[in-house]
């Protein structure tokens, strides 16, 4: 016996076979243009999707080696978090300042990129300040009303070495992060270079090509880091048996007019050095506006160097010979280590993190063995 279809189960079933086939191009479709997932990236930087969760909304504590294998998949792929999820929710409830006084514009203008970029990063809500005019009592008065509408605050120096700032933010329960102070305290966190060693490194860089006679320029003294570079400076001395002449140490204020002065000092003495070391990039610069001014070739006649490696390093002819600090990463690196310490859910005790990047010594056109008719050579 023939087992019959009811009426129409023929046209059904045809149609539902014609379905199967335009579903599949379909679906083929949607996943050739489907957004990339946070699965993909965490295949291809060989982590976890958690992993890329923490590093892409600036959360956990992740190695910096494995933070820029996450980020350069993340750029490879494409990904792009999705914001509408709780990672941006937490965020936009994370409002961090960062607050300057800083006199070298190239030096802010790293500093700037680097929150920017980092704030873009995490989402995170950025908030910029100048206290360029504000004296003592008013950077006390601003940080305590600041502490009621931010979840945190970066510092770059001068104002991560005022106690009075820090302990304003402190005991109004915000977390510090302090960029570029030269000794790491107890109190706040800090992202810097090891400035002794990097002074050190470029003074014996000097005296290896036989200058024996080097001015130096130190920086603005509210700053730990003027002090440590100093430091420095006196150990490569040390180091090679030779002595400082006092008269060729002026005291400068990061500042291209501060260098300019004690330029003029420095190459105005009787038996002037054979090279000099500016605490920073503005004031090496300046030092070579004036050795210009006086017929003097750099580095055939005078060799200078600076420090910190800013665009004022590389605007001058010739360009200078400087110690790179990675002020836009170490920016970045603060306001991931600031957002950590924002959303711990341990919040009875204080975490602080020393973070110490790596500096580099940039040898460029601006230093040459002293001449052999200059007798302090």
């Amino acid at each position: 016996m023939t087992e019959r279809s009811p009426p129409g189960a023929a046209s059904a079933t045809a149609a539902r076979q014609k379905e199967r086939t335009l579903e599949k191009p379909r679906k083929s479709l949607r996943r050739k243009g489907a957004a990339v997932t946070i699965d993909e990236v965490a295949v291809l930087a060989s982590v976890s999707p958690m992993t890329v969760s923490r590093v892409v909304n600036g959360q956990g504590k992740v190695r910096d080696s494995t933070r820029e294998r996450v980020m350069r998949a993340v750029k490879e792929l494409g990904y792009t978090p999705n914001l509408a999820a709780s990672s941006l929710a937490a965020a936009q409830h994370t409002r961090v300042a960062m607050i300057y006084t800083n006199p070298s514009s190239a030096y802010l203008r790293e500093l700037l990129v680097g929150a920017l970029r980092g704030a873009a990063r995490t989402a995170a809500q950025l908030m910029i300040e100048s206290w360029d005019t504000y004296n003592a009592d008013a950077q006390r008065a601003a940080a305590r009303e600041m502490s009621k509408s931010v979840a945190g605050v970066i510092l770059p120096p001068p104002l991560c070495e005022s106690k009075a700032v820090v302990s304003e933010f402190l005991s109004a329960g915000v977390p510090v992060v302090a960029i570029a102070s030269g000794r790491f305290s107890q109190e706040i966190s800090c992202v810097r270079i090891d400035d002794f060693r990097a002074s050190q490194e470029i003074t014996a860089h000097l005296i290896s090509l036989g200058h024996t006679r080097i001015g130096y320029i130190k920086g603005h003294p509210n700053q730990t880091a003027s002090a440590r570079r100093f430091e420095g400076f006196q150990a490569a001395f040390a180091q090679a048996g030779l002595e400082i002449d006092a008269a060729l140490v002026q005291q400068g204020y990061f500042t291209y007019r501060s260098g300019l002065e004690a330029g003029e000092k420095l190459l105005a003495h009787k038996k002037p050095p054979t090279a000099i070391f500016a605490s920073n990039d503005d004031m090496a610069a300046a030092v070579v506006s004036v050795a210009h001014r006086r017929g003097l070739d750099v580095p055939r006649d005078l060799s200078v160097v600076g420090f910190d490696d800013t665009s004022a390093a590389t605007t001058v002819w010739p360009e200078l010979t400087t110690i790179h600090q990675p002020i836009a990463s170490m920016a970045d690196s603060a306001i991931d280590i600031l957002l950590r310490g924002i959303r711990r859910k341990d919040k009875t005790t204080r975490v602080v993190v020393d973070h110490v990047v790596a500096h580099q010594l940039c040898k460029r056109d601006s230093v040459a063995p002293p001449a052999k008719n200059t007798s302090g050579g």
